[in-house]
């Protein structure tokens, strides 16, 4: 397939980028600057808030657009980019894949969330589930429209884990903003990557997919490891979510304190995904990487 792909430089565009290639795809990226890949590149020229850019760039012979890109945060632009990207595609049985995330389900206490939970969205993600319902709504139109949410990404030295360990590195021991008891589902980036592939693939028209491979995991356990990985002793310690607040912002802070259990089951059961890389704590205390 000749897939168009948003966000191609990002830390999960990347990963998801070397997938697909290596399933033997024909990877176009879309970038804002023509030279940022380099003049062997090809590429293709667009932007979110250019929606003819966009709409330019779903020529006839993409067979799919996979959207990695980071939210502009103003909801009618990200509409419009939306409506730019699928437009092309409807009624032409191609695919779109665009990327949400966990938070819009908020917390979730004991009880496990699946892809047929209400959302409940927290301030950073607050629109989020409309766009989503906007992508769902091009399956009716002839689009193979797939919604999928990361959960809280981890592995190769990147993603918030890796925000935790310089925390602990800056601190002396690692920091976990909200409750001790606070859990977040999880998945590392390459097993993310093997998921967009698979929806790219086999995923049906309409279909939400989590992308979770470990459920709940303490976030105090993550950031003890994230001590361990900068060269501490695997201690850790709160960090209030007022003064987080201070350093990160109120959004991002309240996102870091969200408590879920959240199931990424539909993806195994319904594509065959099998998430296989190494667990969050053994990657960061252990050292493991890839």
């Amino acid at each position: 397939m000749k897939v168009l792909v948003l966000g191609a430089t990002g830390y999960i565009g990347s990963a998801v980028v070397s997938r697909l290639t290596l399933e033997g795809h024909d990877v176009v990226p879309l970038v804002k600057d023509a030279s940022a890949l380099g003049a062997d590149v090809p590429v293709r020229v667009g932007d979110l808030t250019d929606p003819d850019s966009l709409r330019a760039a779903v020529t006839q012979d993409v067979d799919a657009v996979v959207n990695l890109a980071t939210p502009t945060g103003d909801e009618a632009v990200d509409t419009a980019a939306l409506d730019a990207l699928t437009g092309p595609l409807r009624g032409t049985g191609r695919a779109f894949v665009y990327t949400s995330g966990v938070w819009v389900l908020g917390a979730t206490g004991d009880a496990v969330a699946d892809e047929e939970s209400a959302t409940d969205p927290i301030g950073i993600v607050g629109y989020r589930p409309r766009i989503e319902q906007r992508v769902l709504a091009a399956a009716g139109d002839g689009v193979r429209a797939v919604v999928i949410r990361p959960g809280i990404v981890y592995g190769r030295g990147g993603g918030i884990p890796a925000l935790m360990t310089g925390w602990a590195r800056e601190h002396g021991t690692g920091r976990y903003v909200g409750p001790v008891a606070t859990r977040w589902p999880m998945v590392h980036v390459d097993d993310l990557a093997e998921l967009y592939a698979l929806a790219l693939t086999k995923a049906e028209e309409g279909t939400v997919l989590h992308g979770v491979a470990h459920e709940s995991v303490p976030v105090a356990a993550v950031a003890a490891a994230a001590d361990v990985a900068a060269g501490g002793a695997g201690r850790a310690e709160p960090w209030p979510e007022a003064r987080a607040a201070e350093v990160l912002g109120a959004p991002f802070a309240e996102a870091l304190a969200l408590d879920q259990v959240v199931s990424g089951r539909r993806a195994v059961d319904e594509l065959g995904w099998r998430p296989s890389r190494p667990y969050v704590l053994a990657e960061l205390s252990g050292g493991v990487r890839g």
